[in-house]
């Protein structure tokens, strides 16, 4: 699919009037509260115009047990500046590698995920079959397997919903440093109860992640439902 040139403002403008199936607190998630996954702000904006419905998750040098964990089934995309090479993306998306975040390093959420399905991947073979899934390059998502060696490469099959009015989080230190999970306050405990909808229709995200369930099931690392 070609790259869309449309900034995350105007994806969520044009999000409006798409199916709005959305999943309630007492279908994902006991708890109230409702943290952020940090990644870079070019994959949350392929995520959030239904470039790609995967993430490629190994884990920060500060993660809670030293190993990344699913810590919650929904969570609100925290979009980072710090780390983004335009040359470990596909060529068709190096555009959307912006890496000038605001002077005062706040927060522009704009989107959240619920977790689907995932998958453990340890051979390079399972990475090649998923890497076309993604905006990413498919020598980075390889070299992501290899870092941290024992530990697999997670992939994360996720639907992605838009905020019709993005939630702008002052930047404290405590957000900071190499994890994964943050809790920003300011945030809706539920984001299922604020206006927004969905990245992709029902339709086509069952499309897309049908193509993702089939490419890893090919390569023995199929997709386990949450």
């Amino acid at each position: 699919m070609c790259a869309s040139s449309r900034s995350p403002s105007e994806t969520i403008d044009s999000s409006r009037g798409r199916e709005r199936t959305l999943p309630t607190m007492a279908e994902n998630n006991n708890s109230p509260h409702t943290p952020a996954l940090k990644e870079w702000a070019a994959i949350v904006h392929a995520l959030a115009t239904g470039e790609q419905v995967v993430d490629l998750r190994k884990g920060g040098l500060r993660e809670d047990g030293r190993h990344f964990a699913v810590q919650s089934d929904r969570f609100y995309w925290y979009p980072t500046y710090e780390h983004q090479r335009a040359d470990l993306v596909k060529p068709a998306y190096a555009h959307w590698v912006d890496t000038s975040e605001p002077a005062d390093r706040s927060i522009t959420v704009y989107a959240w995920a619920e977790v689907v399905a995932t998958a453990e991947l340890t051979e390079p073979q399972q990475v090649e079959a998923v890497a076309g899934k993604s905006i990413w390059s498919t020598e980075y998502a390889t070299a992501r397997l290899k870092w941290k060696s024992r530990d697999p490469l997670w992939v994360l099959l996720l639907r992605t919903y838009l905020l019709d009015t993005p939630i702008t989080i002052p930047y404290t230190d405590a957000y900071g440093g190499c994890t994964s999970w943050v809790d920003l306050d300011g945030l809706p405990a539920d984001p299922t109860q604020v206006p927004g909808a969905p990245a992709l229709s029902d339709v086509a995200f069952e499309g897309r992640a049908r193509g993702v369930r089939d490419a890893l099931a090919e390569v023995g690392a199929p997709l386990i439902d949450r």
